[in-house]
């Protein structure tokens, strides 16, 4: 299952049916918690996060709305006994304040820290990079590897039908047949998760081609002098972050206050300056799935796709 759960979607100041930030990626076997604002833990009570299904805490920066919530989230998965490590990522400079964070939770797990510094991986699958804001902040980039799809009219011309399909995507040949000539290259699913910014490079290159793009949408367009000051996006620069970067889901969070508990307004603007991306601004709560892969077309045929290959081969 690859599955978003929106825990919160209010900025630095949370209303009665928004929480402080924080957002759950369901990721086949992983479970990453992204930037726990204050009231994450009861959070995860409401949207059925177990505490064990954490694997990789992931903090942008360490403004208060945005790791508050470390220490309940820690002290939980101590009481339930979490056996498996945690891994903790965050910027190298925020290492006080997430050090001041962990003291104050409960021992008894495993958790390991991983400060990082500059742009690049950080674990497998999971990179980072800088983004614009008034103090060292990272946006991360979940990247699936690429993979193949099999092209069933290719198959059935070279004469390869059941278990030597099997022996093909596992040994990527058969005989004097290559899988590359079987099949198509599929890229790999890509989440990316954006928060405080304003625009920048950093944002560009995670936001390229994914397929779920979260990020802040703190201010509207009209608000864009205050959005300026303070290094957040608009809602309509968030649009066109998504646009430019050909992403097909925008999931839109981190809201100002000061527009109420309807965010209509500021998805409205966001899908003015990218028509062609699906644009949901999220609720407290939400469940939002990972779109499915993108598929080729097959040869000769309309827009359906052949049969699917994981990066490891399996189908």
């Amino acid at each position: 299952m690859r599955e978003l759960v929106v825990l919160g979607t209010a900025s630095q100041v949370p209303t009665r049916t928004r929480n402080h930030n924080g957002c759950f990626l369901r990721w086949d076997g992983a479970g990453l918690l992204f930037d726990p604002g204050e009231g994450t833990q009861r959070q995860m009570i409401h949207a059925g996060v177990a505490a064990s299904h954490i694997t990789r805490i992931c903090l942008t920066h360490v403004h208060g709305d945005h790791c508050y919530g470390l220490p309940g989230v820690l002290s939980r998965m101590a009481l339930d006994r979490v056996p498996h490590p945690v891994h903790l990522h965050y910027p190298a400079s925020g290492d006080p304040v997430v050090r001041a964070l962990v003291s104050v939770s409960s021992p008894g797990i495993d958790l390991r820290l991983h400060p990082h510094s500059g742009p690049g991986p950080v674990a497998e699958g999971l990179e980072v990079r800088p983004l614009k804001h008034r103090i060292e902040t990272y946006g991360y980039l979940l990247r699936e590897a690429d993979g193949r799809t099999l092209l069933p009219e290719r198959l059935q011309g070279a004469g390869i039908s059941g278990p030597d399909v099997g022996r093909l995507q596992r040994d990527g040949a058969l005989g004097a047949v290559r899988l590359e000539e079987m099949s198509s290259p599929r890229p790999g699913q890509r989440f990316a998760f954006i928060m405080d910014t304003a625009p920048c490079p950093g944002a560009e290159e995670l936001a390229d081609g994914a397929d779920l793009l979260v990020t802040e949408s703190t201010f509207s367009d009209d608000d864009g002098t205050l959005a300026q000051q303070y290094l957040h996006l608009t809602a309509g620069q968030a649009g066109e972050l998504a646009a430019s970067a050909r992403a097909r889901t925008l999931v839109l969070t981190h809201f100002s206050a000061r527009y109420g508990d309807d965010a209509s307004l500021l998805a409205g603007q966001a899908q003015a300056r990218a028509p062609r991306v699906t644009v949901i601004a999220a609720k407290d709560l939400d469940r939002i799935p990972v779109p499915r892969r993108r598929q080729p077309a097959r040869e000769g045929a309309g827009p359906t796709a052949g049969i699917g290959l994981n990066h490891d081969g399996s189908s």
